[in-house]
């Protein structure tokens, strides 16, 4: 997991709102795109973007690819996040 493409990633609105989507489950491209009011290719920007950041899988399934959440990176960010948390005296 490169950090900073998982924090720029995070830090795109429509890419935390593509995140809670796939809360919900697996969807296509066009699936997702229909939740939004942006063109096919600005969602495949975003898509790109999160794949980088390893915070969404790809699988390909007959004509269709479908996109999931990697918890996983999830779990490695907060563990990151939570060693500056620091013990209290």
């Amino acid at each position: 997991m490169a950090l900073s493409d998982t924090l720029k990633a995070i830090s795109n609105p429509v890419c935390r709102e593509i995140l809670e989507y796939l809360k919900g489950g697996r969807q296509t491209a066009g699936e997702i795109a229909k939740q939004f009011d942006l063109t096919a290719a600005t969602i495949s920007y975003h898509l790109s973007n999160l794949k980088k950041a390893a915070l969404i899988h790809e699988q390909k399934h007959k004509n269709f690819i479908y996109y999931e959440l990697n918890v996983s990176v999830f779990e490695e960010l907060l563990v990151w996040i939570m060693h500056f948390k620091g013990e209290s005296k």
